[in-house]
Parts: structure tokens; sequence; C-alpha cells
């Protein structure tokens, strides 16, 4: 059950408006990475979820995202309602202008409609928290580039605040998955074949097709990999019974 309280989670003031940036905001609306990819993820995840403690995380945390978009609609629109009567503020952008209203809309700063293929949804616990815990970090720094493109005061807040709750529902995400008591690499039931594992496949070799292990030994080395030159040309070591 949803019930809309008629009170912005954070209170938007602006200075001036700045129909431009206002377009920019729009990658927060209606982008791959914005509020409404994330409420609508969050809380399909929630759904699908049999366990009371997610799916107790995964509404909390959808619900307080249509929060957040109900507070970057409101700051896009306040920075975009100069080009309802403006025709060279509405020039900056003739699509908000002519096909929006000057409004916002279910589409992302470029004017690409807003897709549920923005969304990942798998089923398995510890691979939608990894899923939640990335797009918290994409959302993280889309704001961050926003407030370097701002000098409105009143709009670097509310932003500041929108950046902040991620790094939040980062932090709740990785709890969650800690509590699932897995191994960074335990993902769903089957176990990966030996050896294969553990084999670091150098993909990009020198001129003459050898291999080259320069960049990659000392991250195979941490990793307990072996270091496989040039695997496109000994197929042998990638069957999935092991070296024929």
């Amino acid at each position: 059950m949803y019930h809309h309280v008629k009170k912005l989670m954070y209170t938007v003031r602006i200075g001036e408006a700045d129909p431009r940036f206002g377009a920019m905001l729009l990658e927060q609306f209606g982008g791959a990475n914005g509020e409404l990819a994330a409420a609508m993820q969050y809380s399909i995840q929630g759904i699908n979820t049999d366990d009371p403690m997610l799916k107790d995380l995964l509404m909390d945390i959808g619900t307080e995202e249509l929060s957040h978009l109900e507070v970057i609609g409101t700051l896009a629109r306040m920075h975009l309602k100069p080009m309802k009567t403006s025709r060279e503020d509405a020039d900056a952008d003739p699509l908000l202008a002519i096909t929006g209203g000057s409004g916002v809309n279910l589409f992302n700063s470029r004017g690409n409609a807003w897709t549920a293929d923005y969304l990942k949804i798998t089923g398995q616990p510890e691979v939608d928290l990894r899923n939640n815990i990335a797009a918290e970090a994409r959302a993280k720094i889309t704001y961050e580039r926003l407030i370097d493109f701002c000098d409105d005061q009143g709009t670097r807040d509310a932003l500041q605040f929108l950046m902040t709750r991620e790094i939040t529902h980062m932090k709740a995400f990785m709890l969650a998955l800690d509590s699932l008591g897995l191994s960074p690499l335990e993902i769903g039931s089957l176990q990966p074949t030996p050896d294969l594992v553990d084999q670091y496949f150098n993909d990009s070799t020198d001129e003459d097709g050898d291999g080259s292990a320069d960049m990659a030994g000392s991250l195979s080395s941490k990793g307990g990999f072996k270091c496989i030159d040039s695997p496109a040309f000994h197929p042998e070591l990638m069957a999935v019974d092991g070296p024929n």
C-alpha cells in the first residue's frame, strides 16, 4: 500500500532557473541510472523475494527512491519552467518545450524513452544485491557530475542530499549481502569447473602472437591464477572437464 504525503522528502529551493541544466537533471528522472529505475528495480525485487528481512529492506529503499523521483522531478520542473514562455529558453531543448510542455516525462536528458531494460532483476539475492550496489554507485557518480555543472546553491544542496542517500543505500545493500553468509564468489548452487576457474586468460597478445603477461602478471599472482598466454591457440585448456 502506498500513501502520498504532500510534502517533499527534501524541500527544493532554487535561485535562477537554468533550462539547460533542467534538461540535464532529466537523466536522474528517466535515465538508466535514475530514480525511477531504482524504485522499480528494488520494489520488484522485493515483491519477488521470500526473505522477510530482504523484502522489508527492498521495499523501504524502493519507496524512498519514489520520494527521490519526486524531488528530482520537482527540481527539474523548476529549472525547465522558463521554457513555457521564453522562445530563447525553449530553443535550449525544443523537444521538451514543444512536446513536453516544458515539464518532466519518462525520458532521459537526450529525449530517449525510459525502458524496463534498465532494470536488473534475477530473483537471485546475491546477484540482485550486487546489481543494486552497482546501481547506487552509478547514481552517486551521476549526481556528483551534475553538482559539478551547477552553480545554484539550492540546487546543489538538493543534489548533495540525493547523492548522500545513494551511499546510505549502498551501505544497506552491502550489509544485506553480508548477512547472506556467502563468500564473494558463491553465486547460485552450481560449482565452477576446478582448474578452469583458476586460469587467467591473457588474451591481449603482442605482435608475434605468443602472448604477454606484463600487465596480467601481478594481478594473476595475487589472485592465485595460472596465467595462460594466447588461450585461443590452446583450446584443449578450455575443456570443462580439465586439460585433455
